[in-house]
């Protein structure tokens, strides 16, 4: 099976062919990409034109076609550059995952103007931040969003607030979403470049900052065709094997439908979910918020195809009770990203749902989508896999001097190709910490097999990965230390069966001073996410362990603590 996916691979990335790789110099380095990639997501969003009258986005009982759509994003774009935005400024979009975030999305790009995806969790000083360091022209957003920052509109910098969905007034003034879509007009023509920015996406920082990745046009077209790429190879091998490869390639292509399950402020569902859906002219079918019995229902109601997300999400669908009694049949995959599946979930899902294969992507903000890909009988063979790198990257392990490691040893992965993004806007130190001569730092410990395939095997950051978001545990304890009544406090992640890890510390507190744990949970809650905010708190009476340097030892820590005796 191995030797007939390197050689289905070999014959889809030759010269020539569809997924055909080049090199390109970008930014002083070599990198590949596809020889037969459009120039940037412009292009893809007008080659969308063609399934005009197909279903594309769902909201409840609101309907998009494709050619309704690309009416409305043309009508945003004029509204834009009418109201001052140009090539290379940026807008934000602040909300949920309505409708509107796609369509406003699409528009942003077409005018040659960056996105700036607002995390929906962010309180008003993490909003403030953003805007403070992205400076957006514009800024898109819903009811819940608007009303943190409408009362700071001396710190927006003159931006534009439009208002999607609102319920109630503002006290600020705020454009109606509906004249933004009765701009009219067709589609305005710019100049795009490659390398050009679409997306600032944030991560969290090791520091507390977040840091907003610069995501160009040509690193998420790389990212599209490389999803495509996956799911063409592995499923050509898989067919070779079987001696069914001329009926497959005979077949007309599935017309996707997903299930959006995750923040379009992130890449699993904006650039790995809703770019593939409309590169396929797939249907996009959106949920107010995550519900397993609700996904059930939208699965047998809009016959979706793919459901994607943390790994939380496809164990709570299986596991649900009305799953046996919902016609499920025409799921085609079942899995997710952001986080490693669990082996045991992998084969439930291969034996849960007849017509679905599990399917998983390692990959990072910073890579603009997928590093790798790993779905159906070669994920059930190697569960514990994230799958080969897509053939846009060059891959290494290296040691702690950046050495690369013999293959089969374990060392830090970095990686090299198309997708790596620009680098973090007006952070140049976090782009030369984070890049060197174009090599990513990813920040995991892996290992790489002699077949290629990648494992996962630890964390170099001080990072918890919850639910698919990264929180950083030095931006945790510096909200936490802002308590005066903090001595020392060390964060860290605990194992977790529903969204893989979450959030513990131990504090000490000063001499003669208290807080109860809800109370320090109180603080917290206005200076960080309600996501960052620690679950398991423990109060120790001795000062936390420290190594040589005097850093905190968290693992040492974690073994001594219990997750019962946690306030």
């Amino acid at each position: 099976m191995y030797s007939e996916l390197r050689a289905v691979w070999d014959e889809m990335i030759a010269e020539g062919e569809l997924f055909s790789i080049t090199e390109v110099d970008v930014r002083g380095s070599k990198l590949k990409t596809y020889a037969m990639a459009p120039p940037n997501m412009r292009d893809v969003w007008l080659a969308s034109a063609a399934f005009a009258e197909r279903d594309y986005l769902v909201y409840q009982d609101e309907r998009w076609t494709y050619a309704e759509a690309q009416k409305q994003v043309a009508s945003i774009a004029n509204w834009l550059i009418r109201n001052g935005v140009k090539p290379g400024d940026r807008v934000a979009i602040a909300m949920r995952n309505y409708p509107e975030w796609m369509l406003s999305y699409w528009a942003i790009l077409a005018t040659g103007a960056a996105v700036v995806g607002m995390n929906a969790w962010w309180v008003t000083h993490e909003m403030l931040y953003g805007i403070e360091d992205a400076t957006p022209k514009v800024i898109i957003g819903d009811q819940e969003r608007l009303e943190r920052i409408a009362d700071q509109t001396d710190k927006l910098d003159g931006a534009v607030l439009v208002g999607v969905r609102l319920t109630d007034p503002l006290p600020c003034d705020v454009v109606p979403w509906s004249d933004v879509v009765s701009e009219g007009g067709d589609l305005p023509m710019v100049e795009i470049d490659p390398d050009d920015d679409a997306c600032i996406f944030y991560t969290s920082g090791t520091t507390g900052r977040p840091k907003g990745a610069q995501l160009t046009h040509r690193g998420c077209v790389a990212n599209v065709m490389n999803l495509a790429f996956a799911a063409t190879a592995q499923a050509r091998a898989i067919a070779r094997v079987e001696g069914t490869e001329e009926e497959l390639l005979a077949q007309e292509p599935v017309v996707p439908a997903a299930l959006v399950t995750t923040p379009l402020f992130h890449v699993t569902a904006n650039n790995c979910v809703a770019h593939g859906a409309t590169l396929a002219g797939g249907k996009l079918v959106h949920m107010y918020r995550w519900d397993p019995g609700e996904a059930l229902k939208l699965i047998e109601q809009e016959k979706i195809t793919g459901l994607t997300g943390v790994p939380v999400m496809a164990r709570e669908v299986i596991n649900h009770p009305d799953f046996e009694k919902t016609d499920t049949s025409s799921l085609l995959t079942l899995g997710g990203g952001g986080a490693q599946l669990p082996p045991d979930l992998v084969g439930k899902i291969d034996n849960a749902v007849e017509t679905a294969k599990p399917n998983t992507g390692y990959g990072m903000t910073e890579t603009c989508g997928i590093i790798t890909a790993i779905a159906a009988e070669f994920f059930v063979d190697r569960p514990d896999s994230a799958g080969p790198p897509m053939p846009t990257f060059d891959v290494k392990c290296v040691d702690g001097d950046g050495v690369e490691v013999p293959r089969g040893q374990t060392g830090e992965l970095w990686v090299k190709g198309a997708p790596v993004i620009k680098g973090y806007l007006n952070r140049p130190d976090a782009t030369a910490e984070t890049i060197t001569d174009g090599w990513l730092h990813t920040g995991d410990v892996a290992r790489i097999d002699e077949d290629g395939f990648i494992y996962i095997v630890d964390r170099v950051k001080d990072m918890v990965l919850r639910g698919g978001e990264n929180i950083y545990c030095a931006e945790v304890e510096n909200a936490i230390f802002e308590h005066d009544a903090v001595a020392e406090v060390s964060v860290f992640g605990l194992p977790d069966d529903r969204l893989g890890e979450e959030v513990g510390a131990a504090v000490v507190l000063r001499d003669g001073l208290s807080i109860t744990a809800e109370e320090l949970r109180a603080h917290c809650s206005d200076i960080i996410a309600k996501h960052k905010i620690p679950r398991y708190i423990w109060f120790r009476d001795k000062p936390l362990p420290r190594n040589a340097s005097g850093k905190f030892l968290r693992r040492e820590l974690k073994e001594t603590l219990k997750v019962d005796e946690a306030a």
